[in-house]
């Protein structure tokens, strides 16, 4: 079976279906492939800043009908429990990626998008066309693949990506739990070898979503005496744990997560969101940066394929120069910050700084965040 589209997306994730549903909007033909059912849980902090909501709005998707909550403040504490808590300067909102990409994904079917349930296997280029094979031999050939396939896949490994070249020690753990949480708060608590997000999402549901360093959490039986025996030692996370109960019939895991910096284009394939760098949970950021990021490569995408963009090479350029200006900066910040705080002497004195001059949380806070997308 061979299928042509002008696009082919691979991953429908958060970057890959906002993109899917732009590129229709605009009247781009979209192949999605995507391995996994919708919906689905996925690990993942569930708290999106404001500065993508008109875009949203330009794409005509109401989250408001999913009930978020309202996110104003944040919370942020050492691993002795030294905490500061200041107001969030756009604010945001907590929703799960289970409703928001399925939300997601019935936007792109009304866009008319095609989607295709299936693993890529390989992605091909040559003579200026793509050919990507998919696991049930399907053959489908675009001029331009938008990569959106995730933090690590098959995919980086065939395209001999350098950051898939080495081992990584972070693990990720998440759940839904019901208990009293603020719902205008989210949360950022530094543990011994790692963090831990917790804010609440539709439905009442506070979703606790960690890092943690793996060669820590090896030495513990299981998640459940990991939590109680090192990220509980976190005062404001004991309290958390002890008062609420996992919703979850049990936690979601993914390993080998990678902060390494990644190229925004591989072999001529366009990378968003996780794809084309990870995003530390200490940025605090990541689907607005996945948002943003799909929003980028379908504009170029779309100037591309009227003609505006007169290459490849072009496109590929402005991308690169457009990826950099909105995320490298936010990105080092994190990997600083990430460094920091894994030291514990210097994370406390940070901490009695920060307490003192709270101002330099405010200057993280927008060396972390992005302004309004401006449409």
């Amino acid at each position: 079976m061979e299928k042509t589209a002008s696009v082919i997306i691979v991953g429908g994730g958060l970057a890959g279906l906002t993109s899917a549903i732009h590129l229709s909007k605009i009247g781009v033909p979209v192949i999605l492939i995507e391995k996994n059912e919708f919906p689905k849980h996925k690990v993942c902090g569930e708290y999106i800043s404001n500065e993508v909501l008109p875009y949203l709005e330009w794409l005509d998707i109401s989250v408001v009908k999913l009930h978020p909550t309202n996110i104003s403040q944040l919370q942020f504490s050492t691993e002795k429990g030294k905490s500061i808590t200041i107001e969030l300067p756009l604010g945001g909102f907590g929703i799960s990626r289970y409703a928001l990409d399925e939300l997601l994904y019935h936007k792109a079917l009304e866009n008319g998008c095609s989607i295709i349930q299936d693993t890529v296997e390989s992605i091909n280029f040559k003579e200026n066309q793509f050919t990507v094979i998919t696991s049930d031999s399907t053959i489908l050939k675009a001029e331009i693949v938008i990569g959106a396939f995730g933090k690590r896949s098959n995919i980086d490994q065939k395209l001999n990506r350098s950051f898939i070249q080495k081992k990584s020690s972070w693990l990720a753990v998440k759940a839904h739990y019901s208990g009293n949480f603020p719902s205008d708060l989210v949360g950022l608590h530094n543990f011994k070898g790692g963090y831990c997000g917790v804010s609440k999402v539709e439905n009442d549901a506070i979703n606790i979503c960690y890092l943690a360093d793996y060669t820590t959490f090896k030495k513990h039986k299981n998640i459940q005496e990991y939590q109680q025996d090192v990220v509980s030692k976190n005062p404001h996370l004991k309290v958390i744990l002890d008062t609420s109960t996992m919703i979850f019939e049990k936690p979601l895991t993914i390993s080998q997560i990678s902060f390494e910096e990644k190229s925004a284009v591989e072999n001529s394939i366009l990378m968003i969101g996780d794809t084309a760098g990870l995003i530390h949970p200490l940025c605090g950021n990541g689907m607005a940066m996945a948002i943003h990021s799909a929003k980028i490569a379908s504009d170029l995408v779309g100037a591309y394929c009227k003609g505006e963009i007169k290459s490849r090479t072009s496109l590929e350029k402005k991308y690169l120069e457009q990826w950099n200006h909105n995320f490298s900066n936010r990105l080092k910040m994190g990997r600083i910050l990430s460094k920091i705080l894994q030291k514990e002497k210097l994370s406390e004195f940070l901490m009695r700084i920060i307490v003192r001059f709270p101002f330099i949380l405010r200057i993280i806070i927008r060396k972390t965040h992005g302004k309004p997308i401006i449409l």
